[in-house]
């Protein structure tokens, strides 16, 4: 990709916070599309697939990655190849996740298997096509067996990574993590923000956050701020919302009793995940050398 073809910062978004955070509907969907969150890239949407339910996926000119996120077993395909399975789970708490991977150009279809009885709750990513020549020409199942699982901090800012979409993925735009916090810790911490382009320290890159939480009751706090604070929002956020990381640092917190999860899709002009800290704190990484990680992480093991 080009210097030209990238872009220096992020879109002026003055956005007010009650359109940042969005709420599912009575039957657990939300959906974002770039002219909703004032952004060059990402749309992001969350549905339930009845049983023997069939949805098509995929666009023109944009790639795709479906994150089956709880339920029954889901069988995907796309033209000219063979049908594949996504293996199904309880709930994030229980078992790694499976995704699929279509590259620009190309669509499928997502049907929910029948013989649990259970439905199938995805999450779907789309980012329109750079132009990029590293891009995997076809499907990928990405399989739980070979997700990465990352124990990130220390002490009660440990927090278990699972990365479905790495950098180093052949992707386009998109990038794919699970984030899973255990109650009372903090994540996305030291804060952090990617909404210049200053390589090799930090990118630009659209974010959205889907939270679920271990009981459904629960709940957790969502900030976004600016360095300037001319953005400062803070969210009780709950199982199903969604918040829209424009810009601006954004530190998450599990309330006590409750384990959190959420799901990352990001989008932006380079395959990284570079980003900078809050300045305020750059102790903190420095003291997780003599401070050992928190025992319940992973919380999901292999």
């Amino acid at each position: 990709m080009s210097l030209e073809q990238v872009h220096r910062a992020a879109l002026p978004n003055d956005l007010p916070a009650d359109q940042l955070r969005l709420r599912a509907d009575v039957e657990g969907s939300v959906a974002v599309d770039p002219s909703r969150a004032a952004w060059r890239y990402l749309s992001f949407c969350v549905t339930e697939l009845a049983p023997g339910a069939v949805l098509s996926v995929g666009a023109a000119g944009s790639e795709t990655a479906v994150v089956l996120i709880e339920g029954a077993d889901l069988e995907v395909e796309a033209p000219g190849h063979p049908p594949a399975v996504l293996p199904g789970r309880p709930s994030p708490f229980d078992g790694l996740p499976a995704a699929w991977y279509l590259p620009p150009g190309v669509s499928g279809k997502l049907r929910a298997l029948a013989g649990s009885g259970r439905a199938c709750v995805v999450a779907i990513a789309y980012a329109p096509a750079s132009g990029r020549q590293t891009v995997a020409p076809d499907p990928a199942v990405i399989l739980p067996e070979t997700v990465t699982i990352e124990v990130r901090g220390a002490g009660n800012a440990t927090r278990q990574i699972n990365h479905i979409i790495e950098p180093d993925f052949p992707a386009d735009r998109l990038e794919v993590v699970e984030v899973l916090t255990p109650s009372g810790n903090w994540s996305s911490w030291p804060p952090h923000k990617h909404d210049v382009d200053d390589m090799p320290t930090e990118a630009v890159l659209e974010e959205v956050y889907h939270y679920r939480f271990r009981r459904p009751a629960g709940w957790g706090i969502q900030r976004l701020y600016r360095p300037d604070r001319s953005r400062d929002a803070i969210w009780e956020v709950h199982h199903g919302d969604v918040v829209l990381v424009t810009d601006g640092y954004h530190p998450f917190a599990a309330a006590h009793g409750d384990d959190a999860y959420y799901l990352n899709a990001l989008a932006g002009d380079r395959r990284t995940m570079a980003c900078s800290f809050d300045p305020d704190f750059d102790h903190v990484r420095a003291s997780w050398a003599s401070m050992a990680p928190d025992p319940r992480v992973p919380l999901v093991r292999r």
